[in-house]
């Protein structure tokens, strides 16, 4: 097929040396950056044992925090649910039931509050939305698991330890 400007181009190849026939400069540059990384200092964390440093603003896994007199904060708004644009919270709001004041803050708590890590794009665009101030992007790394299940993070790992008094 022809050019559409009918110019030819001339290329002009020039011979190779002995030396790039054998491609003799290019094995030993490539040897000089092999031994330059050799004696520099190693990036892997072995991580079980160590830790890597994490900046102030890290976002960690989620909790759902207490109060004072270690109650509940979190009053099922949805407000966290709405927010979320991976869609990876679900809630289910009940009422507070005679005797239970000490349990929780309002009259209307999350009997289910679950939040799915493998959608979840910890963004803190959930934290940023609770009036409530229930839940922070302040926990431990996610650890790794083999079961999609486990990925689901109900009230049982998501609400922080009661104050002991």
């Amino acid at each position: 097929m022809e050019s559409l400007s009918n110019r030819k181009k001339v290329l002009e190849q020039k011979p190779m040396s002995f030396g790039e026939r054998i491609y003799l400069p290019s094995i030993l540059t490539g040897l000089a950056i092999t031994f330059k990384h050799i004696f520099k200092k190693r990036e892997t964390i072995f991580y079980p044992e160590q830790e890597r440093p994490v900046s102030e603003n890290w976002r960690g896994l989620h909790s759902l925090k207490r109060d004072e007199q270690g109650r509940e904060r979190c009053t099922a708004c949805g407000l966290c649910a709405l927010a979320c644009p991976a869609e990876a919270i679900t809630m289910t709001a009940a009422e507070r039931k005679k005797g239970e004041e000490n349990l929780y803050r309002e009259e209307k708590y999350a009997a289910v509050y679950e939040i799915n890590m493998l959608r979840c794009i910890f963004c803190g665009l959930c934290e940023e939305a609770c009036p409530k101030e229930a839940i922070y992007l302040d926990g431990p790394f996610l650890e790794a698991d083999y079961v999609r299940k486990d990925f689901i993070f109900g009230k049982d790992k998501l609400v922080e330890a009661p104050l002991k008094s």
